[in-house]
Protein backbone atom coordinates (compact mmCIF):
# COMPACT_ATOMS: atom_id res chain seq x y z
CA UNK A 1 0.00 0.00 0.00
CA UNK A 2 1.16 3.53 -0.76
CA UNK A 3 0.91 6.35 1.75
CA UNK A 4 -0.22 9.90 1.05
CA UNK A 5 3.33 11.27 0.94
CA UNK A 6 4.32 8.63 -1.57
CA UNK A 7 1.34 9.48 -3.75
CA UNK A 8 2.04 13.20 -3.47
CA UNK A 9 5.64 12.64 -4.56
CA UNK A 10 4.37 10.67 -7.56
CA UNK A 11 1.99 13.50 -8.51
CA UNK A 12 4.60 16.23 -8.19
CA UNK A 13 6.99 14.12 -10.25
CA UNK A 14 4.48 13.99 -13.11
CA UNK A 15 3.32 17.62 -13.30
CA UNK A 16 5.09 20.82 -14.30
CA UNK A 17 7.94 21.66 -11.96
CA UNK A 18 7.61 24.33 -9.33
CA UNK A 19 9.27 27.57 -10.44
CA UNK A 20 12.42 28.57 -8.60
CA UNK A 21 10.69 31.53 -6.93
CA UNK A 22 7.76 29.43 -5.74
CA UNK A 23 10.13 26.75 -4.45
CA UNK A 24 12.04 29.41 -2.50
CA UNK A 25 8.79 30.90 -1.18
CA UNK A 26 7.56 27.46 -0.13
CA UNK A 27 10.75 26.82 1.83
CA UNK A 28 10.82 30.33 3.32
CA UNK A 29 7.20 30.03 4.50
CA UNK A 30 7.77 26.65 6.13
CA UNK A 31 10.86 27.89 7.98
CA UNK A 32 9.83 31.40 8.98
CA UNK A 33 6.03 31.82 9.01
CA UNK A 34 3.47 30.58 11.53
CA UNK A 35 0.93 28.04 10.25
CA UNK A 36 2.81 27.26 7.01
CA UNK A 37 0.17 24.68 6.10
CA UNK A 38 -1.93 27.61 4.91
CA UNK A 39 0.37 27.85 1.89
CA UNK A 40 -1.21 26.54 -1.34
CA UNK A 41 1.81 24.48 -2.34
CA UNK A 42 3.04 22.98 -5.59
CA UNK A 43 0.03 20.88 -6.64
CA UNK A 44 -2.64 23.46 -5.86
CA UNK A 45 -0.46 26.18 -7.34
CA UNK A 46 -0.26 24.29 -10.62
CA UNK A 47 -4.03 23.77 -10.55
CA UNK A 48 -4.64 27.50 -10.08
CA UNK A 49 -2.23 28.27 -12.89
CA UNK A 50 -4.00 25.80 -15.19
CA UNK A 51 -7.44 27.20 -14.33
CA UNK A 52 -6.16 30.65 -15.26
CA UNK A 53 -4.93 29.24 -18.56
CA UNK A 54 -8.40 27.80 -19.24
CA UNK A 55 -10.52 30.72 -18.06
CA UNK A 56 -8.21 33.42 -19.43
CA UNK A 57 -9.47 36.01 -16.91
CA UNK A 58 -8.87 39.73 -17.30
CA UNK A 59 -9.38 40.62 -13.64
CA UNK A 60 -8.80 38.25 -10.72
CA UNK A 61 -9.66 38.83 -7.07
CA UNK A 62 -7.97 36.80 -4.34
CA UNK A 63 -9.22 36.98 -0.77
CA UNK A 64 -6.43 35.71 1.47
CA UNK A 65 -2.89 36.18 0.16
CA UNK A 66 -0.94 34.58 3.03
CA UNK A 67 2.68 34.71 1.76
CA UNK A 68 1.74 35.09 -1.91
CA UNK A 69 2.19 31.58 -3.28
CA UNK A 70 -1.27 31.30 -4.85
CA UNK A 71 -1.18 34.83 -6.28
CA UNK A 72 2.18 34.18 -7.95
CA UNK A 73 0.92 30.81 -9.22
CA UNK A 74 -2.08 32.48 -10.85
CA UNK A 75 0.14 35.22 -12.27
CA UNK A 76 2.14 32.50 -14.03
CA UNK A 77 -1.03 31.51 -15.90
CA UNK A 78 -2.47 34.88 -16.99
CA UNK A 79 -1.86 36.93 -20.10
CA UNK A 80 -0.26 40.34 -20.47
CA UNK A 81 -3.58 42.18 -20.15
CA UNK A 82 -4.67 40.44 -16.93
CA UNK A 83 -4.39 41.71 -13.37
CA UNK A 84 -4.71 40.27 -9.86
CA UNK A 85 -5.97 42.14 -6.80
CA UNK A 86 -5.09 40.18 -3.68
CA UNK A 87 -6.16 41.00 -0.13
CA UNK A 88 -4.36 40.00 3.08
CA UNK A 89 -5.52 41.00 6.56
CA UNK A 90 -2.19 40.32 8.31
CA UNK A 91 0.01 43.38 7.82
CA UNK A 92 3.03 41.50 9.22
CA UNK A 93 3.14 39.51 5.98
CA UNK A 94 3.37 42.57 3.71
CA UNK A 95 7.17 42.60 3.34
CA UNK A 96 7.33 38.88 2.58
CA UNK A 97 4.55 39.10 0.00
CA UNK A 98 6.02 42.14 -1.71
CA UNK A 99 9.51 40.64 -1.70
CA UNK A 100 8.47 37.48 -3.51
CA UNK A 101 6.07 39.19 -5.92
CA UNK A 102 8.97 41.41 -6.97
CA UNK A 103 11.37 38.47 -7.14
CA UNK A 104 8.90 36.69 -9.44
CA UNK A 105 8.67 39.81 -11.62
CA UNK A 106 4.93 40.28 -11.16
CA UNK A 107 4.84 43.62 -9.34
CA UNK A 108 2.93 45.09 -12.31
CA UNK A 109 0.52 42.15 -12.47
CA UNK A 110 -0.37 41.80 -8.78
CA UNK A 111 -1.69 44.55 -6.53
CA UNK A 112 -1.53 43.77 -2.81
CA UNK A 113 -4.14 45.26 -0.48
CA UNK A 114 -3.61 44.97 3.29
CA UNK A 115 -6.69 45.09 5.49
CA UNK A 116 -10.21 43.75 5.96
CA UNK A 117 -11.49 42.26 2.69
CA UNK A 118 -15.08 43.26 3.44
CA UNK A 119 -13.94 46.88 3.62
CA UNK A 120 -11.50 46.76 0.71
CA UNK A 121 -13.59 44.93 -1.91
CA UNK A 122 -16.20 47.70 -2.40
CA UNK A 123 -13.40 50.22 -3.01
CA UNK A 124 -11.90 48.26 -5.93
CA UNK A 125 -14.61 49.34 -8.40
CA UNK A 126 -14.00 46.35 -10.67
CA UNK A 127 -15.79 43.38 -12.13
CA UNK A 128 -13.95 40.06 -12.01
CA UNK A 129 -13.73 36.93 -14.13
CA UNK A 130 -12.16 34.77 -11.43
CA UNK A 131 -12.37 35.05 -7.64
CA UNK A 132 -10.35 32.85 -5.27
CA UNK A 133 -11.55 32.74 -1.65
CA UNK A 134 -9.06 31.39 0.89
CA UNK A 135 -9.36 33.53 4.01
CA UNK A 136 -11.28 33.64 7.30
CA UNK A 137 -13.68 30.69 7.12
CA UNK A 138 -16.14 32.44 9.42
CA UNK A 139 -16.58 35.12 6.76
CA UNK A 140 -17.09 32.85 3.73
CA UNK A 141 -20.85 33.54 3.51
CA UNK A 142 -20.25 37.31 3.67
CA UNK A 143 -17.48 37.11 1.08
CA UNK A 144 -19.79 35.20 -1.25
CA UNK A 145 -22.64 37.69 -0.90
CA UNK A 146 -20.30 40.62 -1.43
CA UNK A 147 -18.37 39.35 -4.45
CA UNK A 148 -21.20 37.70 -6.36
CA UNK A 149 -22.48 40.95 -7.93
CA UNK A 150 -18.88 41.76 -8.91
CA UNK A 151 -18.43 38.48 -10.79
CA UNK A 152 -19.00 38.67 -14.54
CA UNK A 153 -21.53 36.28 -16.05
CA UNK A 154 -19.69 33.10 -16.96
CA UNK A 155 -17.06 33.88 -14.36
CA UNK A 156 -15.77 31.54 -11.67
CA UNK A 157 -15.42 31.49 -7.90
CA UNK A 158 -12.96 29.08 -6.30
CA UNK A 159 -13.35 28.52 -2.56
CA UNK A 160 -10.70 26.58 -0.66
CA UNK A 161 -10.96 24.39 2.47
CA UNK A 162 -14.67 23.73 2.06
CA UNK A 163 -14.40 20.18 3.47
CA UNK A 164 -12.64 21.62 6.53
CA UNK A 165 -10.74 18.53 7.59
CA UNK A 166 -13.88 16.39 7.40
CA UNK A 167 -15.72 18.49 9.98
CA UNK A 168 -18.48 19.23 7.48
CA UNK A 169 -19.82 15.69 7.95
CA UNK A 170 -19.67 15.92 11.74
CA UNK A 171 -21.50 19.23 12.35
CA UNK A 172 -23.15 18.14 15.59
CA UNK A 173 -19.80 17.79 17.34
CA UNK A 174 -18.08 20.63 15.49
CA UNK A 175 -19.95 23.79 16.36
CA UNK A 176 -17.02 26.23 16.32
CA UNK A 177 -17.51 29.42 14.31
CA UNK A 178 -15.10 28.35 11.55
CA UNK A 179 -17.02 25.14 10.87
CA UNK A 180 -20.32 27.02 11.02
CA UNK A 181 -19.03 29.47 8.43
CA UNK A 182 -18.00 26.69 6.05
CA UNK A 183 -21.29 24.82 6.51
CA UNK A 184 -23.33 27.96 5.87
CA UNK A 185 -21.27 28.80 2.80
CA UNK A 186 -21.57 25.30 1.35
CA UNK A 187 -25.34 25.28 1.82
CA UNK A 188 -25.60 28.77 0.35
CA UNK A 189 -23.80 27.65 -2.81
CA UNK A 190 -25.78 24.40 -2.95
CA UNK A 191 -29.07 26.30 -2.96
CA UNK A 192 -27.99 29.09 -5.30
CA UNK A 193 -29.78 28.57 -8.64
CA UNK A 194 -27.65 31.28 -10.27
CA UNK A 195 -24.59 29.06 -10.38
CA UNK A 196 -23.24 25.73 -11.56
CA UNK A 197 -20.96 24.05 -9.05
CA UNK A 198 -18.81 21.05 -8.30
CA UNK A 199 -16.66 20.12 -5.30
CA UNK A 200 -13.18 18.84 -6.05
CA UNK A 201 -12.08 16.48 -3.22
CA UNK A 202 -8.60 17.90 -3.54
CA UNK A 203 -6.50 18.65 -0.45
CA UNK A 204 -9.08 20.11 1.95
CA UNK A 205 -11.78 20.52 -0.70
CA UNK A 206 -12.11 23.10 -3.47
CA UNK A 207 -15.50 24.47 -4.53
CA UNK A 208 -15.57 25.35 -8.24
CA UNK A 209 -18.50 27.68 -8.88
CA UNK A 210 -19.57 29.16 -12.24
CA UNK A 211 -21.98 32.09 -12.51
CA UNK A 212 -24.54 31.35 -15.18
CA UNK A 213 -24.70 33.63 -18.21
Amino acid sequence: MYDNKELERYITDHIDRESDVLKELNRYTNINILRPRMLSGHIQGQLLKMICRMVNPVNILEIGTFTGYSAISMAEGINEHSHIDTIEVNDELRLTIEKFIKKAGYQDKITLHIGNALEIIPSLNKKFDLIFIDADKRQYPEYYKMVFPLLNNGGYILADNILWGGKVVQPLINTDEYTKGILEFNDMVKNDKRVEKVILPFRDGLFLIRKKE
